[in-house]
């Protein structure tokens, strides 16, 4: 089956790759993951009804990377970056993966974090050209037929949104198909999996934000969002559909409310091999700083006393991972349990108290705080880090400000070297900035962050600032899966790619708490190969050529591919 209804792609009597192009001319240069611009060869241009529609003068894809990064630096604000880009992703997809992965620890704050959580906000006003599959309440009963209309035939991730709980940011509508854009561009850039092999979707099922629905250029079904069983109806109809049309691809949920997306991913996880990078991703990546931390600190993590400061999705996924690599470490789940602490708006979990039903698995026994000091119903922030001793403090809370300088000092109080990781995203929403946590424990805590931050200059040091970003887990955990060809995503293989992550920083960038961005395109490989080692071991991967394989082997079948940006010649059947 071709890959897609416009092109295959082959391999001639060397072995080498080409296109066979089933359209041509305008059509052709008006479709990105063909279109070569200036850079289609005289020959081509012959070959393909492209003469005379191009300047006569033939560019290498070196020459079309220089003359769109001057382009792209005459930009004067992030969101404008932004848009540039995305036009140019909408233009040439080749051109724009090359100029990203040149320029990757530039761009990623502009595709991704921070800078995507601007573009999310505006996304109806800067709409330019379509990207995806929308799912809505208007096309469900005839999703069938609406998955028939991609051009894409052999699509095996999709990144998939109800844009419910975007970043920090809430409910934002139709705007979160810039989310799904901007993950499965990092899967291509640094994950490698190619472009024709990944489709971005909305999951449209309204908004209830007034703002949106009055808002005369939305483009977002206007209507208050679906919940209940009509919500999962809408979403068993999508997951069929997606299964009979793309029976090999797997689902990144992504920016789920907390409560959806904990029901999501139970009720699909072993329907499609799926997983929620918000609550599964985000405890990785979290577990794997940790780890670094506690490897600086020459302690051990079941030592340690945690405080999760935030309990929706992200902070949930955080305190499994931790019981997850406590218990792994030696300690029984009640142990693990006593170490990780959690509070939400109303305080520590504590059990007896009314919460949601996800939240309980982490709630403390009343017998843990019977002796403690707090003046309300239950120990807020500093109270909680006070009486338990806390020695790590992880904020997923999207409360900006909320570490004062009484919450560093307190953990100061409790050990010679806090581990302090303001987590939340966008960059507003950092529950503080890490210049300020340096300087309120004296030069002397761990300090990542969810966005990107330069490092703190103190007493004469330069202290570099950890990003704990998912982009470290989720790429490599969803290559790994799809080359796996894996049944499902196991809990098993979310926390191998922590634990690869860690061994990676460990073995590469020992002094630091996560290896630096431009490092990505190596990290993602790594945990990819452990990912289907894992999955090998669990007997979930069906995949016959990578059975029997060592770690090292894997490795190389990773990395042998892994999509690169560059043009392919054109050959006509």
């Amino acid at each position: 089956m071709p890959v897609s209804r416009y092109y295959d792609v082959k391999r001639d009597e060397k072995g080498e790759r080409y296109i066979e192009p089933y359209i041509t001319g305008f059509l052709l240069m008006r479709f990105p993951l063909l279109n070569k611009g200036t850079a289609f060869t005289e020959e081509e241009r012959r070959l393909l009804g492209l003469e005379g529609l191009l300047p006569p003068h033939v560019n290498t894809l070196e020459e079309q990377k220089e003359r769109v990064y001057r382009r792209y630096r005459l930009q004067t604000s992030p969101l404008e970056k932004h848009i540039y880009l995305r036009n140019l992703q909408d233009r040439n997809e080749v051109l724009f993966y090359a100029l990203v992965v040149d320029h990757l620890e530039e761009m990623l704050p502009i595709l991704y974090t921070p800078t995507v959580g601007e573009a999310v906000r505006e996304f109806s006003h800067i709409y330019r050209y379509p990207r995806g599959f929308t799912a809505s309440t208007r096309n469900i009963d005839r999703i069938e037929e609406a998955l028939k209309n991609v051009p894409l035939e052999e699509v095996r991730l999709i990144v998939a949104t109800d844009s419910s709980a975007i970043l920090g940011i809430g409910d934002q509508g139709y705007g979160g198909m810039a989310i799904s854009i901007g993950k499965l561009t990092l899967y291509t850039a640094v994950g490698g999996v190619g472009p024709d092999k990944t489709l971005p979707v909305e999951l449209d099922v309204g908004t209830d934000r007034e703002d949106l629905l009055q808002d005369p250029l939305y483009l977002g079904v206007r209507h208050r969002r679906l919940r209940g069983e009509a919500y999962f109806q809408f979403l068993d109809r999508f997951v069929e559909a997606v299964r009979k049309r793309y029976p090999k691809a797997l689902i990144q949920w992504e920016d789920f409310s907390k409560d959806a997306a904990f029901a999501v991913l139970e009720r699909y996880r072993k329907i499609i091999p799926s997983f929620n990078d918000d609550i599964q991703g985000t405890g990785a990546v979290a577990l794997a700083g940790v780890l670094s931390a506690c490897r600086l600190k020459g302690e051990a993590l079941k030592d340690q006393v945690v405080v999760v400061y935030g309990a929706g999705a992200g902070g949930a996924g955080v305190a499994w991972a931790l019981m997850q690599g406590m218990r792994r470490e030696g300690l029984s789940e009640e142990e693990a349990r006593a170490r990780v602490l959690v509070l939400d708006s109303k305080g520590l979990l504590v059990r007896g108290r009314s919460m949601e039903a996800y939240k309980e698995p982490f709630a403390q026994d009343p017998e843990r705080i019977r002796a403690w000091r707090y003046a309300g119903a239950y120990p807020n922030l500093l109270e909680t880090i006070q009486n338990a001793r806390a020695t790590v403090l992880l904020g997923l809370s999207g409360q900006g400000g909320s570490f004062t300088e009484p919450v560093a000092r307190a953990m100061l109080e409790n050990t010679p070297r806090p581990v302090i990781f303001p987590l939340s995203n966008p960059t507003s929403l950092s529950e503080a900035l890490p210049d300020d946590l340096i300087y309120w424990t004296e030069g002397r805590a761990l300090v990542a962050a969810g966005s990107p931050f330069p490092p703190v200059g103190y007493m004469g040091r330069t202290i570099p600032v950890g990003q704990g970003n998912n982009a470290f887990i989720f790429p490599g955990l969803g290559l790994g899966a799809v080359l796996a060809r894996a049944r499902e995503v196991t809990d098993g293989m979310v926390l191998e790619a922590a634990y690869a992550l860690y061994d990676y920083t460990r073995d590469h960038f020992p002094e630091l708490l996560y290896p630096p961005v431009g490092a990505l395109r190596e990290v993602s490989p790594y945990v990819a190969a452990r990912v289907m080692q894992k999955a090998l071991e669990e007997g979930v991967a069906e995949e016959e050529r990578i059975k029997g394989l060592s770690l090292e082997g894997l490795w190389e079948y990773a990395r042998s591919r892994f999509w690169e940006p560059r043009y392919l010649p054109y050959k006509v059947g």
